[in-house]
């Protein structure tokens, strides 16, 4: 167990994917880690770890290996040491964890609801009859599926930057974003409207930001909640 705060000569290395999402949301548990202990942010060294999400766009996640796409790697360098911590979208985390980690510290849940994004078309409910609607989620099209079979439906993998130029190229008419990753990187006008969940149920943990450690990994200090 290790009682050691870090120092900017042996920082806290936080592990995270690269996208600017990722990256914002590295930095925003880094601030929190600031204000808690009082420490400068030399004392944290954010980790940025390639995954193989990330990195196979043109196929389904499910003909991939699935969720753990997203984590397997970062999972891999928190357990052999090369990270201190990891930090990850709770939407995208497997539902079993690697043996020696744990998730147990979340910050302040965000916005839970899917974004409609369209250049051309306002709501979910007014995409005209046919029209090509890119997503990846197997949520999202079930649903969209049950509720609009007239809708074509392809695959739409990427970062929202790159799910933007998708539309702007013209792959499909309409895609679907998570709110909470709008709003963290700014981008909230790029919503055409967030959908209710009732009219689309979210995915379990969207809006949740988790933080993964080992097991003996434990700074002993008295957490204000408000902070997280």
């Amino acid at each position: 167990m290790a009682h050691d705060l870090p120092t900017p000569d042996r920082p806290l290395k936080i592990g995270t994917r690269g996208s600017p999402l990722a990256l914002w949301q590295a930095h925003e548990v880094r601030r929190c880690l600031m204000v808690v202990f009082d420490l400068p942010e030399a004392a944290f060294e954010v980790v940025v770890i390639k995954v193989t999400g990330d990195q196979i766009l043109d196929k389904a996640l499910k003909d991939i290996g699935g969720k753990g796409l997203f984590t397997r790697e970062i999972e891999e360098a928190l357990l052999d040491g090369g990270i201190d911590i990891a930090v990850h979208s709770m939407k995208d985390m497997p539902t079993v964890q690697p043996e020696g980690l744990v998730l147990d510290c979340y910050l302040a849940r965000a916005d839970v609801r899917d974004a409609f994004v369209s250049e051309t078309v306002e709501r979910l409910v007014d995409l005209p009859q046919g029209a090509v609607v890119g997503s990846s989620s197997l949520r999202r099209r079930a649903q969209l599926r049950l509720r609009r079979p007239d809708l074509h439906l392809v695959e739409f993998r990427g970062n929202v930057q790159t799910r933007m130029k998708k539309l702007a190229d013209g792959v499909a008419v309409a895609t679907f974003l998570a709110m909470a990753g709008l709003n963290r990187l700014g981008l909230a006008h790029v919503a055409k409207s967030a959908i209710d969940p009732e009219e689309m149920l979210p995915a379990v943990a969207q809006g949740a930001i988790g933080v993964e450690r080992r097991v003996w990994l434990i700074y002993l200090c008295p957490l204000d909640d408000s902070t997280w």
